[in-house]
C-alpha cells in the first residue's frame, strides 16, 4: 500500500531490501537542506525528512559570517542573500569591545543580520531546483543500519508510518537528534546556562547599534535588527532562573531590558516569547557505519559568537562532496572517515570559544569580572583581534594535512581572480567539483573531466591548486612538471 505521499505505508516493507535512496536527510534546516542541495546538484538521490508540516519565520539564529557567505558565493546564493540582509563590519560583544571583520581578506568582510528562515527558504529552493525530494510532516522515529543500508521509521500527522531505506543518513535533527539517540550514540556534555529569555519584538526607539549588547551584576541583553522592523532579543536574568517550560510575558523581557541597558525602547508587538537553556555537547563520533550527524545534532554550545548555525552549514558543506564522490565510485569508503576528522576539531573549537564568550559574559567570580574589564585592553592589539575575527567568522578555520605537504595544503582558498570566464574562483567552485588553479593544466587534467574543472590564476599566484569542493586546498605546489599534477589528481581519484 501506498500512502498520499507516495511512500510505502506498511512498516517493515523496505527493511534489509534495495536501499530506495542515496542519502536519507533527516532535518530541514540550514545543514540539511545545505547538504541535500549539494549532493541532488551532483546527481545523488537525495530525500529530506522534516518534521514541521510548514515553513515558519521564527528562528533562533541571526547572523550569517564570512565563511558561511563563501559557500553561499559557491552556491550562487550569497548576492541574493545581501539583498535582503543587513551586513554588520564590527560588533561589541561585551559592550567595550570591539570584534572587528572590515579586516578579513574575502568578499564578506561582516556579519550579516538575517533571520534564519531567510536562509532556510534560499536553500529549500536550490534543493528542489537541484531534484531533492522534501517530505514535510514526516517525523523519523528510528533508525537501523546493517552493512548495506540504513531503514528509517517515520510517522506522519494522519497517522500513516513508513519504512524508508537509504545508502547513507544524515542525521540533521537538531539537539534533541532522533538519529543520534536510535543509534546510542552519546552526547556527553552540560548545560552551561538557563533560563534564557528570545523575544521577537518591535521597538518604539532604535537602539545605538545593530547588534546592541549591554551585561552587569542583574544579568545581559542582546538586541539584533532584522532589517525590517523587528528585533531579536535575548536576555537572562541572574536573579530568576525559571525552566523552560515557564511562561514568558514581554514584561518581564522589558524588566531585564531596562535593568542591563536602562532603557526598554519602548518594546511592544511580540511575535515570539520562548525561554530555554544552552547545553554545551559534542558527539564523540560523527560517523558511525553508514549515518552521520551534523549541525546541532553533532555539537551544541552556547549562542554567543553566533557561530551554531555557521558551524553546522559548513559540516555540511564539507560532507556532501565526500558523500557525492564515494556514490558516484570517485573514491573509497575511508574519504567519509575525513568528516569526522576535519569537522570534530572545528566543533570542539566553536564550543570551547562559546564557553569563553559565555563565562566572561555570567561568572560571578570577581576574578573573571575582572579580566572582562581587563578584555578591552588585550583586544586592542592587532594581532589578537584579527586571530579573534578570523576565527569567529570562520575565515581561519584549516584542517591538518600530510607531513611534507605544501603550507596551503588543507588550508582555505581565497576568492581567487581568474583568467576568462568564470572571473572568481567561488564563481568556478559553483559547478560543485574540484578546480584545479594553474597555468597550462587544461590537457593535463582532460581525463578527469566532471570530475574537475580547470582555471587559469588572472596574476600574482605561482603555485597550482588543486582546490576541493569546499573550497579547501587538497593539493599544491609551486611550478610543477605535469607528471606531478597528473599524480596529484589520481591520489585524489583513488583516495580511501
Amino acid at each position: 500500500m501506498v500512502n498520499r505521499r507516495g511512500v510505502s505505508a506498511c512498516g517493515s516493507s523496505n527493511e534489509h531490501g534495495a536501499p530506495a535512496v542515496d542519502v536519507l536527510v533527516v532535518g530541514a534546516g540550514p545543514t540539511g537542506l545545505l547538504l541535500a542541495g549539494d549532493l541532488a546538484r551532483s546527481g545523488v538521490d537525495v530525500t529530506v525528512l522534516e518534521r514541521r508540516d510548514r515553513e515558519s519565520n521564527l528562528s533562533r539564529a541571526f547572523g550569517v559570517h564570512a565563511r558561511t557567505m563563501e559557500h553561499l558565493d559557491a552556491r550562487g546564493l550569497a548576492d541574493e542573500l545581501l539583498r535582503i540582509g543587513t551586513p554588520v563590519r564590527a560588533w561589541q560583544p561585551f559592550g567595550r569591545i570591539s570584534m572587528d571583520f572590515s579586516g578579513l581578506r574575502t568578499r564578506f568582510p561582516f556579519i550579516l543580520i538575517t533571520p534564519q528562515w531567510q536562509v532556510e527558504r534560499l536553500l529549500l529552493c536550490r534543493a528542489e531546483e537541484a531534484g531533492a525530494t522534501i517530505r514535510r510532516g514526516a517525523r523519523a522515529t528510528d533508525v537501523r543500519q546493517d552493512p548495506d543500508g540504513v531503514d528509517v521509521d517515520v510517522s506522519h500527522p494522519d497517522g500513516t508510518t513508513a519504512t524508508l531505506r537509504a545508502r547513507y543518513v544524515v542525521g540533521a535533527d537538531g539537539a534533541s537528534s532522533t538519529v543520534r539517540r536510535s543509534l546510542g550514540m552519546p552526547f556527553p556534555g552540560k548545560s552551561v546556562v538557563s533560563s534564557v529569555m528570545l523575544a521577537d519584538v518591535r521597538l518604539e526607539r532604535e537602539p545605538a547599534q545593530l547588534l546592541n549588547y549591554a551585561s552587569n551584576d542583574q544579568g545581559f541583553t542582546f538586541f539584533a535588527s532584522f532589517g525590517d522592523g523587528w528585533y531579536r532579543v535575548l536576555g537572562w536574568d541572574r536573579q530568576r532562573q525559571l525552566p523552560d517550560d515557564a511562561p514568558l510575558s514581554l514584561a518581564e523581557v522589558r524588566d531585564i531590558t531596562k535593568r542591563t541597558i536602562g532603557d526598554d525602547l519602548g518594546m511592544h508587538d511580540s511575535r515570539w516569547l520562548s525561554r530555554y537553556h544552552s547545553d554545551e555537547r559534542q558527539v564523540p563520533h560523527y560517523r558511525q557505519g553508514r549515518v552521520f550527524l551534523a549541525g546541532d545534532a553533532a555539537h551544541v554550545h552556547s549562542p554567543a559568537g553566533g557561530m551554531g548555525m555557521n558551524t553546522g552549514m559548513q559540516d555540511a558543506a564539507n560532507l556532501g562532496w565526500k558523500l557525492a564522490a564515494v556514490l558516484h565510485g570517485w573514491a573509497g569508503d575511508a574519504l567519509l572517515d575525513s568528516y569526522h576528522a576535519e569537522r570534530h576539531p572545528v566543533g570542539r573549537m566553536v564550543l570551547r570559544v562559546s564557553h569563553a564568550l559565555l563565562t566572561a559574559v555570567t561568572a560571578r567570580s570577581p576574578v573573571v569580572r575582572a579580566a572582562r574589564r581587563s578584555v578591552p585592553a588585550i583586544a586592542q592589539l592587532r594581532v589578537g583581534k584579527a586571530r579573534a575575527a578570523r576565527g569567529i567568522s570562520g575565515i581561519g578555520i584549516a584542517y591538518r594535512s600530510p607531513r611534507g605537504s605544501h603550507p596551503l595544503t588543507g588550508r582555505r582558498v581565497p576568492d581567487l581572480r581568474l583568467a576568462g570566464e568564470p572571473a572568481r574562483l567561488y564563481e568556478a567552485l559553483r559547478q560543485g567539483t574540484f578546480v584545479l588553479v594553474g597555468r597550462d593544466v587544461a590537457d593535463i587534467a582532460a581525463p578527469w573531466a566532471g570530475r574537475v574543472v580547470t582555471a587559469a590564476p588572472a596574476s600574482g599566484l605561482h603555485s597550482t591548486l588543486l582546490v576541493r569542493p569546499d573550497g579547501y586546498a587538497a593539493w599544491a605546489a609551486e611550478d610543477p612538471d605535469p607528471d606531478e599534477v597528473r599524480r596529484a589528481l589520481t591520489r585524489w581519484r583513488d583516495r580511501g
